[in-house]
């Protein structure tokens, strides 16, 4: 697996003033470890994740099953393998009132889910869109894998992901990493 999905945070911005989306991620100590960028135009989401901006290695890749779905599934492959790690698929309905989503594994079995914090919190959240920051945890099984928080800050989107508490590594990080991808992209076009 390549060294850049070793750490155990990560911090992921997202450029506010693009036509495109375009996300960033760094690694504890700042150095840019992937670059993002979302392309227009695409009935059906195809997100390339690379370990530079100028997009000399991709490193992984997020594609939507179908094009227009309410609880879409995004399966989530290794580029280097070519192999899918797993998938996420959103719970459409009930992330009308609270973002909830499920983590599968390569055979689609449900692993673990990503949900908001709290229902108060996300019912606050839709009327008082940016006001008040979003925060994510995932599970697998029964136990928290990682903590995905954004940072309150109204003039850009940023998403810090701590898998940190996942000391077994029950979570592979590049499910991690494309949940923080899909929360930016799609949770955040709906803001």
């Amino acid at each position: 697996m390549n060294p850049i999905f070793q750490y155990n945070q990560y911090l992921l911005k997202r450029q506010v003033f693009a036509l495109a989306g375009k996300f960033r991620f760094y690694a504890p100590n700042g150095q840019l470890v992937m670059y993002s960028e979302q392309k227009m135009f695409k009935l059906r989401e195809d997100i390339r994740v690379y370990a530079d901006e100028a997009k000399t290695q991709e490193v992984l890749m997020i594609k939507a099953r179908q094009i227009m779905d309410f609880s879409a599934a995004f399966d989530v492959v290794d580029s280097a393998s070519g192999q899918k790690v797993g998938a996420l698929r959103r719970k459409g309905l009930a992330s009308i009132l609270r973002d909830e989503w499920e983590i599968l594994d390569v055979s689609d079995n449900v692993i673990g889910k990503l949900f908001e914090d709290s229902m108060a919190l996300a019912l606050v959240r839709r009327f008082l869109t940016g006001l008040v920051p979003q925060n994510y945890d995932i599970t697998v099984g029964a136990t928290r894998a990682a903590d995905l928080k954004q940072n309150f800050n109204p003039f850009s989107y940023q998403l810090n992901l701590d898998f940190s508490m996942d000391v077994a590594h029950a979570l592979d990080r590049r499910i991690g990493i494309a949940a923080g991808i899909l929360l930016a992209a799609i949770e955040g076009r709906q803001s």
